[in-house]
């Protein structure tokens, strides 16, 4: 792949899997301001309903653009002198997957710099964008962060905020912080280069733990406040996405809001439903049901479903 690259331009190695990674490798292509000389997925893996072996966002684009594409198991000492073998000047990491050997982060000239969807050091780890909605946050952000063996604990070189709002599913969240990565490396890149980036190291007394989302999480327990329940509908979409058991059948619940109402059963009763929503008793108010999915169908509104399911309406609606 042909690049017109001047004096300043750097030599890259991208390494990251998912949609989130893609969107900074895709800026870094347009830009062309440098080169990227190869890039280093996950290998592929089964993916949606038929399980088909897929390749990953960032895999799919760097063949695209005819880059080289590694995709070991792990980085062993056999890839890691393969790696070397480009001579980045840096290796840009976002949702790779795989934990970086510290022969590989001291490797490049200026570091391994890790594009993360928070603002570190809150919510390290697997999943911050779901669990900065499920705490109920109202801003979160990227970090720039020149990596270290431990677990996104390297010091801080940028950051960007963002404010997370009252309807943001994970969904929503990532695309926004996706871009917002992508556009902090693009900006960034020319003064870490020439070393004109004071890297700030991470106040550990704020650290927060940012674990894996299980799919158990997903399961709504109604009696549990509505303002937990609807942030969890909203982490966990669109994956695994929330469920709920209402009127004795399984759903998926993907648009939610809580209202105010007085307790008027025990949780799990359907206390009205119209057309616009199902509202259902929780142990502290009201959700309302906005889009709900039952298992093989595309999702819909609440009165559609209740069109579906008239037995749902409680006798005096």
């Amino acid at each position: 792949m042909l690049l017109e690259v001047g004096s300043d331009s750097l030599r890259l190695i991208f390494a990251g899997t998912p949609a989130f990674a893609a969107i900074s490798l895709e800026a870094l292509l347009a830009q062309g301001r440098h080169e990227v000389v190869a890039v280093y997925a996950r290998p592929d893996r089964p993916a949606g309903r038929g399980r088909a072996v897929t390749a990953g966002a960032v895999k799919q684009l760097a063949l695209k653009h005819g880059l080289p594409v590694r995709q070991p198991a792990r980085l062993d000492e056999a890839e890691v002198a393969g790696l070397a073998a480009y001579k980045p000047d840096a290796v840009i990491v976002a949702a790779y997957g795989l934990l970086l050997p510290p022969a590989l982060l001291e490797l490049p000239r200026l570091g391994c710099i890790n594009i993360h969807a928070s603002l570190l050091p809150r919510w390290r780890g697997a999943a911050p964008i779901e669990r900065a909605i499920l705490a109920g946050d109202v801003e979160t952000g990227v970090t720039l962060m020149r990596m270290v063996p431990a677990l996104d604990s390297g010091p801080i070189l940028a950051q960007r905020r963002c404010l997370i709002g009252e309807q943001d599913t994970a969904g929503d969240l990532h695309d926004k912080l996706a871009a917002l990565g992508a556009e902090l490396l693009l900006e960034k890149l020319p003064a870490i280069a020439a070393s004109g980036v004071q890297a700030a190291p991470q106040d550990e007394r704020l650290a927060t733990y940012a674990r894996k989302i299980i799919k158990t999480e997903a399961r709504l327990d109604w009696r549990r406040p509505a303002v937990e329940l609807a942030r969890a509908a909203r982490a966990f979409n669109p994956r695994p996405g929330a469920t709920a058991i209402l009127g004795g059948r399984e759903i998926k619940v993907l648009r939610v809001h809580p209202v105010r109402g007085p307790v008027a059963g025990p949780p799990g009763t359907i206390i009205h439903a119209g057309p616009e929503g199902i509202d259902v008793q929780t142990g502290d108010g009201l959700l309302r049901l906005q889009t709900l999915q039952a298992p093989g169908r595309r999702p819909v509104t609440a009165a559609d479903y209740l069109n579906a399911h008239p037995e749902l309406r409680p006798p005096h609606d």
